[in-house]
């Protein structure tokens, strides 16, 4: 067969790790803004955005006019430290969002001055602001000094003397406020110490008018979440008593009337991490648009008549949540497998038709993209899951016989999860011939209860066991070079790395980014939403002091004997630099390459632009150092010992 003539268009034989790339740590950067929620305005639409280049501020962007909230404001919650819900809009197009500097809710209306509406109170921060039915709603957050903070749900009035009015209290925690559709009624979830929202939540519901007591409808032995009003008695929630997190539709009166609606074997609601986030909506005719979740996202819409699901046919594999609806249209946030995170603006009866509402593209083209692979590895406890991404390079390929180097990554929370999208993180590492292979531990959601309990009482065991035997499979397969794996990952993910490099031989080289080393430390040190977490993760202080100990990695210096990149933000209040310094010393007593990196001014998880390129590149670099090949355009790393 004669050859092109075209010398480009045949792939360079190159080492892995060596491949050129178009993908710089700069350009995957800039490409990956973070999006929080959408509304219908008027006839506009308008949705939360990151600025990367403003030091990653939110602000609001509208389809028609871009951004409306300029600079300094700065959209962010830090009710129960992680927010959510920082924003929300009526439909006549004023904004009402909370500043980040003073954790104060203000009103803006395009072309004017934001408007303060909640008192200057440095003890005080509202979340979860949603604007229902003409009213304002919102969780607020109130630091007294006492150990535990209190939290009700409130009403923030928006006339020419703004008022805040209580509606609901009760629970250490308070989520997802629904004013029934006459006004006359809310419905709630809450949850108390030690349970997390994925634990044990109850669904409450109270009427306003007579200002009677609140009644548990739901819940106390499982999770229900995001109650939706589809008339002024009826209530629409997701549970998951079966393992899976359904719907239900309840009849708020003395029988409590329950009816699962359209169940599958997919969870329609996740982990209550964030104040924000939508499983479902109903629509105005009555049918039901939701995500479900079994591993991977998919939108359905559902007939509740029928219980018949019909898949929306829209690119939403990771991250769903649906933001907002009018009529037949839905709008949406969501990753998926042909572009980078978007809003989608879709007609249920006319998903063909359905558009992007921000950037569609990647500055290269889809041929440098991976495409994940769902596989599935045995483990101790049963089937682990996971992603893979392999090399993709379409102006290169390895020598004949050579395996590739691999990075197994570990989602933080622990109690969260990966799914598969286009990601220019991970495309910058495969298209220089790194593979990536994302894993779901054990204690994962997205897979039902059963799956998500199999980390209880088992942190840095079961994750340990997992990503090892996850790593181990895809070598044995012939997939990876099994003298080149390295494992990555932050926070809750650190954890697990610097755990795995401990306790297991499988990997070569570790990266920890703000990891917890002291598990002991952490339950000190940590704020109040995720101050009993560790209970169910490990057990309760102090009866399981010993296990606090055994498990952590700092307990065990001596079995540190792998390369390690260590990168910390200096003013990060969950793993203070302590921690990572401590490992950092360990490290060096016993002569073990390592890289330590601090980043002032970074907290937990890394928001500013350069820190995000500055660490991607270190993360190569370490990796080329390592595993022996040197990647074009990066500047190396040395190491100490």
């Amino acid at each position: 067969m004669p050859q092109p003539a075209d010398r480009a268009a045949s792939p360079s034989v190159l080492p892995y790790g060596d491949w050129p790339s178009p993908i710089s740590a700069a350009l995957a950067a800039a490409s990956a803004p973070r999006r929080d929620g959408a509304r219908f305005v008027d006839d506009d639409v308008w949705w939360g955005e990151s600025v990367p280049e403003e030091g990653g501020r939110m602000t609001v962007r509208s389809r028609r006019a871009g951004v409306l909230l300029p600079a300094p404001w700065n959209i962010a919650s830090r009710v129960h430290e992680y927010g959510g819900g920082a924003w929300t809009a009526s439909a006549d197009g004023r904004l009402f969002f909370v500043e980040k500097t003073d954790q104060c809710v203000w009103e803006f209306a395009p072309g004017g001055a934001p408007r303060r509406l909640t008192p200057p109170d440095a003890g005080q921060r509202y979340g979860g602001l949603d604007w229902q039915r003409g009213r304002l709603l919102a969780v607020r957050e109130t630091h007294t000094g006492a150990r535990i903070p209190e939290r009700d749900i409130v009403e923030i009035t928006v006339g020419p003397e703004p008022e805040v009015i209580p509606l609901a209290s009760g629970t250490t925690f308070v989520a997802h406020p629904a004013l029934s559709p006459d006004g006359t009624s809310l419905a709630w979830i809450g949850w108390d110490h030690p349970d997390m929202p994925w634990d044990r939540t109850r669904l409450f519901v109270r009427r306003l008018e007579d200002g009677s007591d609140a009644v548990a409808i739901a819940g106390g032995r499982s999770a229900p979440l995001q109650p939706q009003w589809v008339g002024d008695d009826e209530l629409l929630y997701a549970d998951d008593e079966s393992d899976r997190w359904n719907l239900q539709r309840v009849r708020v009166d003395a029988d409590l009337d329950r009816v699962a609606v359209s169940p599958a074997d997919a969870d329609t609601g996740g982990p209550v991490w964030v104040l924000g986030t939508r499983w479902f909506r109903p629509l105005d005719d009555g049918r039901i648009v939701a995500v479900r979740t079994n591993g991977a996202d998919e939108v359905v819409v559902i007939d509740p008549a029928t219980g018949a699901a019909s898949p929306l046919g829209i690119d939403a594999t990771a991250n769903t949540s649906i933001a907002d609806t009018s009529g037949t249209r839905v709008l949406l946030t969501a990753a998926g497998l042909t572009g980078p995170a978007t809003v989608w603006l879709v007609d249920v009866d006319d998903p063909a038709h359905a558009e992007r509402l921000t950037e569609g593209s990647l500055p290269w083209g889809a041929e440098w993209m991976p495409q994940p692979r769902a596989v599935t590895f045995e483990g101790p406890r049963g089937a682990v899951h996971a992603f893979d991404y392999p090399p993709r390079n379409p102006g290169a390929v390895a020598p004949d016989g050579e395996l590739p180097p691999y990075v197994v990554t570990v989602h933080g929370g622990p109690t969260s999860h990966t799914a598969p999208a286009v990601s220019a993180r991970t495309a910058y590492f495969t298209s220089r011939g790194i593979g990536v292979l994302d894993v779901n531990y054990g204690g994962s959601t997205g897979y039902g209860r059963a799956y998500r309990e199999r980390l209880r009482g088992t942190w840095g065991v079961v994750d340990v066991d997992d990503v090892a035997a996850a790593a181990a499979g895809l070598a044995s397969a012939g997939q990876a070079d099994p003298d080149r794996l390295a494992i990555a990952g932050g926070s809750a993910g650190g954890w697990t790395v610097l755990a795995a490099l401990t306790n297991t031989d499988v990997f070569s080289a570790g990266i920890s980014r703000y990891g917890v080393g002291d598990a002991r430390a952490l339950a000190a040190d940590t704020h109040d939403f995720e101050s009993r977490y560790l209970d169910g993760l490990i057990g309760p202080l102090p009866e399981a002091e010993s296990v606090y100990l055994e498990r952590s990695p700092l307990s065990h210096p001596e079995r540190f004997r792998v390369p390690v990149l260590l990168l910390q933000g200096a003013d990060d209040p969950i793993v203070p630099p302590a921690q990572a310094e401590a490992i950092r010393d360990a490290l060096a007593v016993r002569g073990v390459p390592h890289a330590y990196v601090l980043y002032p001014g970074e907290a937990h998880g890394f928001r500013g632009t350069d820190t995000v390129i500055d660490a991607m590149q270190k993360e190569l670099a370490f990796l080329g150092a390592v595993f022996g090949f040197t990647p074009p355009g990066v500047p190396p790393l040395e190491l100490d010992r």
